[in-house]
């Protein structure tokens, strides 16, 4: 009796560290979101503002307001819906860093789904960060999963219905950002951060909003400007510009069937100039070899190479690959060239952001000539 006794204990014993092993697996694991906004910020907020039901949640993240002293418009600039799509986000990390704001204001948000900053997707072998060489030690920027850690919103419904139009989609793209817009302020963590940021369009009068992502080469909207239809003007003069600068950026239009998506709802649902940047980003895509932290920032990969030679890809795509300066460079160009282009438009309304570099800098030099290192083991 003893015996058993023992043993079942022993089992009991072995049973809660297997749990607590594989709970820690599951834990939200992730890098610090660093940004060091420029001197020229004015104020630095919490999303929670827009929305008091992400307070002291994994979903609230920073707004970092920069007012010009002379009167115009307002721009919004967000990266980090997709945490696994590196260039939004450090794109926004380096505007951030970089701006001084001469008229209007400019509103950024570097890290919109902080939750999703704090897993990676499984059995996809992403790692959790990568670095960016800085003249004075390295950046270390967070790499995450296209979705809200399931830690922090679950469980998944079997078939998640967008509530828009109804939309049927996967479970899992309940906790897909760009799939809850135009959110609602009580509904489930990645819902409550689509509100707060509808919020923001709203409640400061918003004209300009880019939402900057990447996707994988071998889908078929890349190197683009995807505007909703009011949009589409700015757009296109944006589009001839960028070539103008050898910048090739074509434009998309947003489709009224899909619903959910930012440059869709944020154009319905406000009346700001809504705008979605795709880059190529091959850590995404399905034809990739070795996932690691040389493939995110190189963009260098032989599979894709050989997808090249045999037409399947919808980019350019040679052994040198898809950089993160190029593409990071096509963001901060595209975003510069529609505030350029809407100012223009609007003289009333004009927005002057001055400070970031041009695409050429950003090549010639690299992104980490223009962001800050590491406040922690960046050296």
């Amino acid at each position: 009796m003893n015996r058993v006794r023992i043993r079942g204990y022993m089992v009991i014993a072995l049973s809660v560290a297997v749990v607590c092993v594989s709970g820690s697996w599951f834990t939200p694991q992730g890098t610090a979101l660093e940004v060091y906004p420029s001197d020229s910020v004015t104020e630095i907020r919490m999303l929670s503002q827009y929305n008091p039901n992400l307070a002291g949640t994994p979903g609230d993240t920073l707004v970092l307001v920069f007012q010009g002293e002379e009167p115009g418009g307002t721009l919004f600039v967000m990266g980090g819906a997709h945490p696994d799509e590196g260039a939004g986000a450090l794109a926004a990390v380096l505007i951030a860093e970089r701006a001084r704001v001469t008229r209007g204001r400019m509103i950024v948000i570097p890290y919109a789904n902080a939750s999703g900053f704090s897993h990676t997707l499984p059995q996809e072998g992403y790692p959790s960060s990568f670095r960016i060489s800085t003249p004075s030690g390295d950046r270390i920027m967070p790499y995450g999963s296209r979705l809200t850690n399931p830690v922090h919103q679950w469980p998944d419904p079997t078939v998640y219905v967008e509530p828009v139009a109804s939309q049927k989609l996967a479970g899992t793209e309940s906790r897909n950002l760009n799939r809850a817009y135009p959110g609602k302020v009580d509904g489930t963590l990645t819902q409550r951060v689509a509100y707060a940021i509808m919020r923001i369009l709203v409640d400061e009068h918003v004209d300009v909003a880019i939402d900057m992502h990447e996707s994988s080469p071998e889908y078929p909207v890349n190197n683009a400007i995807v505007a909703h239809e009011r949009a589409m003007d700015i757009a296109a003069l944006a589009s001839i510009n960028l070539a103008d600068e050898a910048v090739d950026i074509g434009i998309e239009p947003s489709p009224p069937s899909l619903r959910g998506l930012s440059h869709r709802e944020w154009g319905d649902h406000t009346q700001v100039l809504a705008f979605l940047l795709e880059s190529p980003n091959p850590a995404q895509g399905r034809l990739r070899g070795r996932t690691d932290e040389s493939l995110i920032v190189s963009g260098k990969d032989k599979m894709y190479v050989k997808a090249a030679g045999q037409g399947r890809l919808f980019i350019p795509y040679t052994r040198a690959g898809v950089p993160i300066d190029q593409r990071v460079g096509r963001h901060v160009a595209s975003v510069l060239a529609i505030t350029s282009v809407f100012s223009d438009l609007n003289p009333d309304r004009g927005i002057v952001v001055e400070g970031v570099p041009s695409y050429q800098e950003i090549i010639s030099s690299g992104v980490g000539s223009f962001i800050s290192p590491s406040a922690y083991g960046g050296r």
